[in-house]
């Protein structure tokens, strides 16, 4: 299946459904004419029409299912129920794709909410995929391996793309889709230690987001574990160690892990 004639349908358009519109949209494997979104925020609707215009709308999720290739279930949890009592007697279970990025819905769940015939995938995003840098996590059930590279195309289009086994979601849920906040607590943090010590908030932010972007450059391109390049930078009595010390004295790694398994939902 050539990936630009695929269509694409999107129940919702809150902070990641749209997310995902906005990301495919931009993108050159789907044809931005070929996405349709529904939600019932009509002011939700009209922020992805202004960005992509050729993105059909609705208030409809009957409608914009209709000969769509793939179904993607951008809500919360707690409406997928409701979401498969108005569409499971429309689906095509033979032709049509489901995938869900509702988290903690396991796929017993939507198989007894679809079809135990269903080809249904679970994706677990972030919030990044918009700008196309997200790590998607990706498990399938009844699906071929075509359909499964088909997904991970389109994913992988915006951002990084892992299939992994469902038993897995969560803990790289916890590491991506959790993981960005953490990520940003830590720019905030920072800010605030650039403050304390004179320099002005702004200009303290663009020097710790640029400190990360290098961080993570050196360890794409050099293939690095963490710890190599933190001993590039750790003299013996110098600055580094003692403020690396310092932080582990109170609970820097530990904090983080502990952190990472409080979201790690079993």
């Amino acid at each position: 299946m050539e990936t630009t004639n695929i269509q694409i349908a999107i129940i919702g358009a809150g902070n990641m459904g749209g997310a995902i519109a906005r990301g495919l949209s931009k993108g050159k494997l789907i044809n931005s004419k070929n996405i349709r979104v529904s939600d019932v925020n009509q002011a939700n609707l009209e922020a992805i029409k202004a960005f992509a215009p050729e993105v059909t709308v609705s208030i409809s999720n009957r409608d914009i299912i209709k000969d769509a290739d793939i179904i993607v279930l951008a809500v919360k949890p707690w409406l997928v129920e409701i979401i498969s009592e108005e569409i499971e007697n429309m689906v095509d279970y033979k032709k049509q794709i489901i995938v869900s990025i509702a988290a903690g819905i396991d796929f017993s769940q939507l198989a007894k909410l679809f079809s135990t015939d269903a080809t249904i995938f679970r994706i677990i995003p972030n919030t990044a995929i918009e700008l196309m840098q997200s790590v998607s996590t990706i498990s399938s059930f009844n699906a071929n391996k075509e359909q499964e590279n088909l997904i991970v195309s389109l994913f992988a289009e915006l951002g990084k793309a892992f299939l992994v086994p469902e038993s897995q979601l969560n803990a790289f849920m916890s590491l991506s889709s959790c993981g960005i906040a953490y990520a940003f607590r830590y720019i905030r943090a920072a800010t605030e230690g650039g403050v304390e010590m004179g320099i002005y908030p702004n200009v303290a932010k663009e020097v710790i987001i640029q400190t990360l972007r290098g961080a993570i450059e050196l360890l794409e391109t050099n293939g690095t574990h963490p710890e190599v390049e933190i001993d590039k930078v750790t003299t013996a009595g110098g600055t580094t160690i003692k403020g690396l010390n310092e932080m582990e004295a109170h609970g820097f790694t530990n904090a983080v892990i502990k952190g990472l398994k409080a979201s790690h939902i079993k």
